[in-house]
Order: structure tokens, then sequence, then C-alpha cells
């Protein structure tokens, strides 16, 4: 069974395996592949530098292989050496969780530690406990929530990650930078401006999710996972962190949806999330409904886009509300803005008489259409000042 047909099932457009070259995504965005071993061109490394365990390579090349194939049996990588990889991958400074566990404390008993640990999730006996709710102030002078983790509950899931990273790093898309390896905002960066420089690019779609993380839908992560995942194992450990709710000020809250931000999951299940239900999506229909160039380029929950014609980026907006829509995200009606921008915006916004292109934030930099000298477009790029002065 590969999982498709269904047709409550986000669309899934059939992928060439990767070979020698770039991938059409990562082509029109302007950037090649990240520079790895020739023969496992799209292997990630592992956090702790160390070279991909053979059992994993073999997992990934299945998943090169063959995009319909459902991997029924993963569990079994969460080895004692990869809890313990995972381990030494911990911050040592982080803040404990419920537990009020240290990971210098954790590391005195490390090997005892571990191998209980292990023995647990092989029993099935392993519970994820409950985050502790956390605050940090934003950029426009908010409170971002975090979810602060049990030092167990940074462990397996960095395990789990690892493996599933075998699989999704096979299937992710050219133009997706966040969290992921060997990619960085800087690279996303780049993208951008490659992208908007050599194609024909005059609209730009600057998009916000609305409180991305903390509305995830549960049912529809799993029913995504499901695509490619059917290990009961791995899936029941998913299910377990994203039902443990969080404990704040004593109180223990119910999660009914959303992935904590700070979890050591999070980043890798927003991924899949948006995987299906944005990258796949928009790559299939900048190929079959766009009249002319589009650019895409996304770092984790945050994308920008750009458009050749004006009717394309309507239409695409318009369709992207009803996809979010669709599974149960909205983009932020004040923070999405759909603006002329490019090397001809000047001009044209001089001739109706009104006044220089807007500009458009991305990755803590603020975006902006410029000139050389001699009169070339250029696209300026500035640190937002409210980043500048928390640095």
């Amino acid at each position: 069974m590969n999982g498709r047909g269904k047709s409550d099932w986000p669309v899934v457009p059939e992928k060439r395996p990767n070979k020698a070259g770039r991938p059409a995504a990562e082509a029109v965005e302007g950037r090649g592949q990240a520079k790895r071993n020739p023969n496992q061109q799209n292997a990630p490394r592992t956090q702790s530098r160390i070279g991909v365990p053979s059992a994993l390579e073999r997992v990934r090349q299945v998943a090169r292989r063959d995009k319909g194939a459902k991997f029924t049996a993963l569990a079994h990588h969460v080895t004692l050496e990869s809890l313990r990889e995972a381990y030494l991958a911990i911050k040592r400074t982080a803040a404990p969780g419920t537990d009020g566990v240290r990971w210098q404390e954790y590391g005195k008993g490390l090997e005892e530690n571990l191998r209980a640990l292990h023995a647990g999730l092989r029993r099935g006996s392993y519970r994820a406990r409950p985050s502790r709710r956390a605050y940090i102030p934003k950029a426009d002078g908010r409170l971002r929530p975090l979810g602060i983790a049990a030092l167990e509950d940074k462990i397996v899931p960095g395990a789990v990650v690892e493996v599933l990273s075998a699989v999704y790093e096979e299937d992710f898309l050219g133009f997706s930078y966040g969290f992921r390896p060997g990619r960085s905002q800087h690279q996303a960066l780049d993208a951008l401006a490659v992208g908007i420089l050599r194609k024909k690019v005059n609209w730009v779609l600057d998009a916000d999710i609305r409180g991305f993380y903390d509305t995830i839908d549960h049912g529809w992560m799993v029913r995504l996972l499901q695509h490619r995942i059917a290990d009961r194992g791995i899936l029941r450990l998913i299910h377990k962190w994203l039902a443990a709710g969080v404990l704040e000020e004593g109180e223990w809250r119910r999660s009914e949806v959303g992935t904590p931000q700070g979890a050591t999951v999070s980043p890798l299940l927003a991924n899949v999330y948006l995987h299906y239900v944005f990258d796949l999506w928009a790559q299939q229909w900048r190929k079959k409904l766009a009249h002319g160039d589009v650019v895409m380029v996304r770092y984790a929950d945050d994308f920008v886009m750009g458009f050749q014609h004006r009717q394309d980026a309507e239409r695409f907006l318009g369709d992207l509300r009803e996809r979010m829509r669709r599974f149960g995200l909205e983009l932020h009606p004040e923070k999405t803005r759909l603006i002329e921008f490019g090397r001809f915006a000047a001009e044209n916004r001089k001739a109706r008489q009104q006044g220089k292109p807007e500009t458009f934030s991305f990755l803590g930099f603020n975006h902006m259409c410029s000139k050389s000298g001699t009169g070339r477009f250029l696209l300026k790029r500035q640190t937002i000042a409210k980043r500048m002065r928390e640095s």
C-alpha cells in the first residue's frame, strides 16, 4: 500500500529520484544542492557529525528509490547508541523541564540511565511528561510561548528525529530551508535574492501563518505522517509527545492542537506538515496554473514568494487561503501582504504617483528595491532595527 488515492489527502505529485544535478525546485530558486558526498547526494549529517549508520543509509536509499514506500519497521533504529548521541547533542546549559533533571545530573549515571530508557522504549512503558511552559519576548514586544521538555523527552525525540530524517530528507523540496541538515538562514536569504534577481519578479507575497506551531491539527499531523510512516511504535511515540500537554503555574493543560515550540521533534513535524500542506501543493500550482515566473523560499513557517504577473499572485493568494483553511491553518490578515517589488517597481509606482516601492522582511532582514550607480536594479538587505537592538 502506498497511501495514495484517498480524496481527502493532499495532492502528492510524482517526484523523480534525485540523480546528479539540481532538483527542479532548487534550480528555479537559483541554488544547487548542498555539497555532500556524490554517492549520498541527499544524506543529512548527524548532529554529532560522526557519519550515518549503514542501517539508516539503507532506509534513506529505499526512501529515495520508492516515493510511495511506507516504512513499517523503524523503531529498532532507535538504539542505545543513538540515544547516547541524542543526549550528547543536548545543550549542556539548557533549562530543566518538569522532571527538574539537568544534563550534568543525568550524565552521572549515563549508561545506566540510557539502558533503562532503552528498555522502557522496547517494553512500551516510556511515558512522555508534559512540557514546562516558558515565555520569551518577540521582536514586536509580544511573548512567544515555549515548551521546555523533560530531559528524556529531549533524548528520545532526538533519536527518533534522526531516523525520520533519513526518510524525509529524501522527500523535502529544494526551496525548504528551515531546520534541515546542511541548510541555513543565509542560504535561504541567498536563494531568495538569486530568485528575485534572475527571474522576472514584479510582485512579492510576504505571507505569515497565524500561530502556526499552536494550531497544527493533530489528526492531520498523524495522517500526513502515515503517508510514509507505518511503524506503530514510532507513531505511538509521536502521539504521546503531541498529547503530553503543558504545565503552567502548576496546572496541566491538555494539548488538543499544536506542537510546542522548543520541543526537539517540533521542527521536523512542522516541516512534514508544511511539506504536504504547502510545498507539494505550491510546486504543483506553479507548474500547472502560473502564467509566468514564480519564485518561492520557505524557512520553517516563514515563506516569501515572487511572481512575474499580478494576476498569478492574486489567484495564488486566494487559493492559498483556502488551502490553509482545509488543514486548520490561517494566514494572518495583517501580516500577509502582496506588494509591487522588483526591477520595474520604482518607475511603475512613480508613474502612478504612488511613491517608493514597499519593503518586506524575511529572516531578520528588511528587503528593499535599490539601484547601482549605473542604474542597474539591486536588492538591498538591511538588518531589522529591532533585531539589531536585541543582539
